[in-house]
């Protein structure tokens, strides 16, 4: 078995702004695993949360594990090492996702087909950051103008506080009203407690169909208190790393949602899926800054899920890999073997 790693800048249409920062051009690592003939791959997107906050850090810790003989361990044994390393879970996934491409081609299959999942049939939600409601007029048409997909994702939870979420919200209300599309709101943790009571009324009251991370991860003691008598879902998203994260806060939200990047791959979050359903939760798929490498490989376990955020590789100008597309406002996979995404340029080594 022969594991590469490819440093690829990564350029967007739009930089995205949340509570906690903004996240323009970056460079991701794209995983080449090659066995009798056969390549797979992966990629992993660096991010501070994630334990790997620059592509140079993914590379010396995923350099650390491919120095060893893999080539005769299951991808569980290989998923344990890298646990055991401390191996951060955005770095693993590259690797995890390569080697579930691998595995489907030699199969000569589908990776959903492999894994006995359907295609996806839920719509993605497209995503537009925190931003002014001068830029909001702006954004929306270019985000959905020729574009079949019907839901948005408003990331609130500025740094300003909830009066300019309310007007940006406003705004949005006011300029998606001619496209007849579902708003969804994602806070990335920026609330307390009181304004995110405040905005969870607020936003019931307008068009809002649920809402993810209300409050900042390490917050979840709060989830109680927030999540009763609440008038809208509430979905956590940074505090749900992994399938074991969920049973502590399980009877105080209605969903969780799980990122490859975020949980190291394929492999943890298959189980995660399993999880939430075990605890009767809805679940959803987002994506960090994610090339259609990447985002292949969640469309490829998408069917069964309840809500769909695979859209990171539509605000790329241009995306360097080719992979899923959206059809009738679903991220959708190919149906070649493997989740069926490549880069553009395939002579990366």
């Amino acid at each position: 078995m022969e594991i590469t790693l490819h440093k690829v800048l990564l350029k967007k249409r739009f930089p995205l702004k949340i509570s906690r920062g903004v996240h323009g051009d970056r460079y991701n690592i794209f995983v080449r695993v090659e066995q009798n003939g056969h390549v797979g791959w992966g990629e992993s997107a660096p991010g501070k949360n994630e334990g790997a906050d620059t592509p140079e850090k993914v590379i010396i810790e995923l350099e650390g594990l491919i120095k060893m003989d893999l080539s005769k361990m299951s991808i569980y044994d290989i998923e344990k090492t890298a646990r055991q390393l401390k191996i951060s879970p955005c770095s693993y996934a590259g690797l995890d996702i390569a080697l579930w491409d691998l595995k489907a081609k030699k199969s000569n299959s589908p990776l959903h087909s492999l894994l006995g999942l359907p295609l996806p049939k839920e719509q993605t939600s497209i995503t537009l950051g925190i931003v002014s409601t001068e830029l909001v007029r702006e954004r929306i048409p270019l985000l959905f103008n020729n574009v079949s997909a019907k839901s948005l994702k408003v990331k609130l939870g500025s740094p300003k506080g909830i009066d300019f979420d309310m007007a940006m919200y406003n705004q949005v209300l006011e300029t998606t009203s001619k496209y007849n599309i579902k708003l969804r709101v994602d806070a990335n943790g920026g609330w307390n407690l009181e304004d995110a009571k405040i905005m969870i009324d607020w936003l019931s009251k307008r068009k809002c169909e649920y809402i993810e991370q209300p409050l900042a991860e390490g917050k979840e003691k709060d989830l109680k208190i927030l999540h009763s008598n609440c008038p809208l879902p509430i979905f956590v998203d940074e505090s749900c790393r992994f399938s074991k994260d969920i049973i502590n806060y399980s009877d105080y939200v209605d969903g969780v949602n799980l990122k490859l990047m975020k949980c190291g791959g394929i492999t943890e979050a298959l189980r995660i899926l399993s999880t939430a359903k075990a605890f009767g939760l809805k679940t959803m798929i987002g994506c960090m800054s994610e090339s259609s490498i990447s985002i292949s490989a969640g469309a490829s376990i998408s069917g069964q899920i309840d809500y769909i955020d695979l859209d990171s590789h539509y605000n790329l100008d241009p995306d360097p890999a080719i992979g899923a597309k959206m059809i009738k406002g679903v991220t959708m996979p190919t149906l070649a073997p493997g989740h069926g995404a490549k880069p553009l340029n395939e002579n990366l080594c």
